[in-house]
């Protein structure tokens, strides 16, 4: 094994390594619960300071830790008041010393376990629940940490502080030998029936355990590779049904708790056909733009007919059949319209003559009151809501927007785009928390065609008026937590969690219904699940995780205090950390020479060790799974960490004389409480300057200034400027079978821009499938000879096939 110090140098796990894992993984449909037993044993001559560190990755949350050795058992438990945990805490130097000096960002749970003697073992407890994603075929994906399996990655081990001789690194992820064994049991299951599990290492053959194949189980055939991470994909019988498991509640817990009451995990995963490109599509796009980003958007406050750059293509791009409508915010925080209209050809105008002045700014960013606004005005019936949000900086009241678009989350979806990256995290969790996705503009050059891929994104079709009903045995009331979305897109599923209320006063009824309804295409569908009510999964825990979520927002928006109370409450009941609460490990000494030995940090009457949610401040990414070997002098490192950590309480103490009731020595400072501080920024698409995409842009644009909102072009001498050919001679060479000029037009501007198809391809895809479809619906029978003189014209050789023929 191996463990990571300081900068994290790599350096061999010789003195505390992994010997076995056992790790038990329960999968229903898309949530994981995963308990583990890891055993570590310290092979060196002397004792080592042990610090257990596990990385946490998406939508996880830890909800049990336990360490136990011959000498004593250390457990995890949470608090309230995050300030006041660490009081008569010894070794907090260690985690502070892992947050500032670690290059791999993001949160860890970490734990000091104390001193481990020679030839010792160390037993590690941990469970954890987790929302898996969902792959485009309908597969639930399951990766074990790297934790769990050490030879994947350079981080996420338990591992010792430096202590008095290292020796050097005998071990590369390039051999093939296993130090340690790994024992991985999945148990999966799922109304729908298993289907089929698919891993990237051996498995035993899948056994069922259900007639009806809704339970079954898988194991780990032989040793697992030691080269990359370990993947597992269950498939289902049908991947786009719809479905529903009740857990029964925890019988010593309070009746009308969220433990007490049962608890049921919904599944919506709607099939949701392709759409035809350029077909009318519903849906209420919502565009609220800052002023520095109609700048950078090049748009000219004159001649806004001939409206240019990013916000062009994207308002040209729209389908027609649906809605539309911009807010400025930086100017006011009403839309061009009272609310969004139809997208029409003279709605279309009217908004771009309507566009402000980018010279006019107030100066003030006012995108809260603008959303206010938004979610105020009615939704167009059928139509699914989707905003666009640019923001340029970092608005003052970041805590309250994040609150307002979570509270309207069920509501709509956000695509977020953000030009500094002080607004990253802002950006981020709008985008995670509706659904949508959020991006990172790195230059003027590469905005437009980076709107115009989550464009494309945002128009495919989507199951709207999405809603639940439920008939259960008398008695019995469901409450959805956090509520039910109101759109569903392709490509995407909704978890739901619902708590049942009450007591049946049939208890012979074991079973319930839920009947799902849903818009599609115009057409009412209804799915009827029924619900045995039998206990099968891990529903209470990660529903409690999804609540938290939900709840923190307003938490600490200064909204009011129950939102915070209700936090703890749900935070101390389950075991899941808020940022109200407080991991602190509970020491239970069953020898007492655990702290008589020379190395040990921890003094008899200490009964708390640091043990809590770390966010790593580091900013670059381990790119390499070959280490180099390296050899460390002996001490080296404890004299470097030794150093630091003197200097840090230097500097602490100098900071601290002015100000009265200082901390004391080794306690870590209070920490600042912020939705957004642990909002995970690097899956940012990082978009790079591109000159060739540029000229692109400019040779195209003005052609796309004169699209029609339907699609067509008019035959007009600007239209023969643009495709460089006089506009006597392109009316000379239309076919007699047109009867249109508009159609000869429209096909001549596919054509030409089909002359560089790898170029405008990005550009202007949407753009040609509304012209195409436009012309198709208008034309069919005269296409083929108007693409052959077209092409006669142009020299080129663009296929019919461009047109559907």
């Amino acid at each position: 094994g191996s463990f990571l110090l300081g900068k994290w140098l790599r350096i061999p796990l010789y003195p505390v390594s992994l010997c076995s894992a056992v790790v038990d993984v329960a999968i229903q449909d898309y949530v994981a619960d995963v308990a583990s037993e890891l055993i570590y044993q310290n092979k060196s001559q002397i004792s080592e300071e042990v610090l257990f560190v596990f990385p946490l990755g998406p939508h996880m949350a830890i909800y049990s830790f336990q360490a136990r050795s011959e000498d004593a058992k250390v457990q995890a438990m949470l608090r309230d008041e995050v300030q006041k945990m660490h009081e008569a805490t010894g070794g907090w130097e260690n985690l502070e010393y892992l947050r500032d000096q670690s290059q791999y960002p993001g949160e860890v749970f970490a734990c000091f376990l104390g001193t481990l003697s020679p030839g010792r073992e160390v037993v590690v407890t941990l469970r954890y629940v987790q929302e898996l994603p969902r792959e485009p075929d309908g597969a639930a994906r399951f990766v074990l940490p790297p934790t769990l399996h050490p030879y994947t990655k350079l981080y996420g081990e338990a591992f010792a502080l430096p202590s008095a001789t290292f020796l050097p690194a005998a071990w590369s992820c390039r051999s093939s030998k296993l130090h340690y064994s790994l024992l991985l049991t999945a148990s999966l299951q799922s109304p729908r029936g298993v289907a089929n599990v698919q891993a990237n290492f051996a498995l035993t053959p899948l056994i069922y355990t259900a007639q009806d194949r809704s339970t079954a189980q898988v194991s780990l055939a032989g040793s697992p590779p030691c080269h990359r991470d370990l993947e597992l994909l269950v498939y289902y019988g049908d991947p786009t049904a719809v479905s529903a498991v009740v857990e029964k509640g925890d019988p010593g817990a309070p009746p009308g708790s969220l433990l007490g009451d049962p608890m049921v995990l919904v599944t919506l995963a709607p099939s949701i056909p392709e759409a035809m490109p350029g077909q009318h599509l519903s849906g209420e796009f919502i565009f609220l733009l800052d002023t520095t980003f109609l700048e950078r958007a090049q748009v000219p406050p004159q001649s806004r007919d001939q409206d240019g750059g990013s916000l062009l293509f994207l308002l040209k791009s729209l389908p027609l059949g649906c809605y539309f409508n911009i807010y400025c915010y930086e100017e006011t925080s009403v839309g061009i319209y009272p609310q969004s209209v139809k997208y029409t050809q003279d709605n279309l105008t009217e908004a771009i003559r309507r566009i402000p002045s980018t010279g006019s700014s107030l100066g003030d960013t006012n995108l809260l009151g603008t959303l206010r606004s938004v979610y105020n005005t009615p939704r167009p019936c059928g139509h699914a809501r989707q905003l666009f949000i640019f923001m340029t900086g970092l608005p003052p009241d970041k805590e309250a927007i994040a609150a307002e678009v979570c509270h309207h989350r069920n509501s709509h979806r956000c695509f977020s785009f953000c030009f500094s990256e002080d607004s990253a995290a802002l950006a981020t969790a709008l985008a995670k928390e509706t659904g949508g996705e959020a991006t990172y503009v790195s230059s003027d050059n590469s905005m437009t065609v980076v709107v115009l891929k989550c464009l494309k994104r945002a128009l495919k079709p989507a199951a709207d008026g999405v809603s639940l009903s439920w008939t259960l045995p008398r008695g019995l009331e469901v409450e959805v937590l956090g509520g039910t979305p109101q759109s569903i897109f392709q490509g995407q599923h909704s978890l739901l969690y619902a708590q049942i209320h009450g007591k049946a006063q049939d208890t012979t009824v074991a079973k319930g219904i839920m009947t799902l309804q849903y818009s599609l295409d115009g057409q009412d569908v209804t799915h009827t699940i029924e619900l045995p009510l039998c206990p099968k999964l891990a529903g209470h825990c990660v529903a409690m995780r999804c609540l938290l979520k939900r709840l923190l927002p307003e938490a600490v928006s200064g909204s009011g205090d129950e939102p915070r109370h209700r936090a703890v409450e749900i935070s101390l009941t389950s075991g899941i950390i808020c940022p109200f609460t407080s991991y602190v490990g509970v020491r239970t000494p069953q020898r007492v020479t655990w702290y008589q030995r020379p190395l040990a940090l921890l003094l008899p009457h200490q009964s708390l060790i640091p043990c809590q949610i770390i966010e790593l401040r580091g900013s670059s990414k381990v790119s390499s799974c070959y280490p180099m070997s390296i050899w460390v002098p002996p001490g080296w490192l404890r004299a470097v960490r030794a150093s630091w950590l003197a200097l840090r309480q230097l500097t602490h103490g100098i900071a601290a004389l002015p100000q009265q009731g200082a901390c004391s020595k080794g306690k870590p400072p209070p920490q600042s409480i912020s939705s957004l501080k642990y909002v995970d920024t690097t899956e940012f698409v990082l978009c790079s300057s591109v000159f060739g995409q540029w000229c692109t842009i400019a040779e195209c644009q003005e052609l796309v200034a004169l699209q029609n909102a339907d699609g067509s072009w008019a035959l007009s001498s600007r239209l023969g400027s643009v495709l460089e050919v006089d506009e006597g001679e392109i009316k000379a060479r239309m076919p007699g079978e047109v009867m249109e000029p508009s159609i000869w037009a429209t096909l001549l501007a596919v054509t030409w821009l089909h002359r560089h198809d790898k170029y405008y391809q990005d550009l202007c895809e949407l753009l040609e499938a509304k012209a195409v479809t436009w012309l198709c619906s208008r034309a069919v029978s005269q296409l083929d000879k108007c693409l052959e003189a077209a092409n006669t014209l142009f020299g080129s050789s663009v296929k019919p096939s461009v047109f559907r023929l």
